[in-house]
């Protein structure tokens, strides 16, 4: 049989931290082996420029359960998205790209402005911890069309807040990136006649 607990709403309890003037506070103490789980830098380069499905995939995965995610696209343009324009897909996926007219394929003065504002945003979403996951297609591209300086994207990647994941994509990685990452996974498929 099943007894129904009742509370007297009248009774106060005082709450565990709050103290009288002769008393001492009571600290709760956290469990020695709870910690706070560290994020990873996650590296997906290819010979050649490509879309990594399987990137966008983990994208979506973790915005479903709840994790925010941001997608910055540094080098594909077109749609007049920008940081201004950006695109909200679902509660917890951000989508921006570069406010470029096209694809960036050389570095132009165009592109430079439109990057450069892109790499602007980005680097404030990830100092200010706005993301669990930042998602960086095409940033080594960006690097070596001298779009961004390589140096700027290591201090950002040493400084970013401990638990926040970041993955970034595209060809040509520099091996200062590389050697930082906690995973990098090379696709090598070349293209058959």
């Amino acid at each position: 049989m099943v007894q129904q607990l009742r509370v007297n709403q009248d009774t106060h309890r005082p709450s565990r931290m709050a103290t009288a003037p002769d008393a001492t506070p009571i600290i709760p103490r956290r469990h020695p082996f709870l910690q706070a789980l560290e994020g990873s830098l996650q590296v997906f380069t290819s010979v050649h420029r490509s879309f990594f499905t399987n990137v966008m995939v983990q994208a979506l995965r973790s915005a479903d359960q709840g994790m925010s995610v941001l997608v910055a696209q540094f080098l594909k343009g077109g749609i007049d998205q920008g940081p201004s324009h950006m695109t909200h897909m679902g509660q917890n996926l951000d989508w921006v790209r570069c406010s470029y007219a096209g694809c960036v394929f050389e570095s132009t003065d165009d592109a430079q402005t439109a990057v450069s504002e892109l790499w602007a945003y980005v680097t404030a979403v990830i100092q200010n911890d706005q993301y669990g996951l930042v998602m960086l297609d095409e940033l080594s591209l960006a690097i070596d069309y001298g779009l961004i300086p390589e140096s700027e994207v290591l201090d950002l990647l040493k400084q970013r807040p401990s638990q926040m994941d970041i993955i970034l994509t595209g060809p040509k990685m520099p091996y200062s990136i590389l050697s930082m990452a906690d995973q990098v996974t090379e696709f090598r498929r070349e293209f058959l006649p």
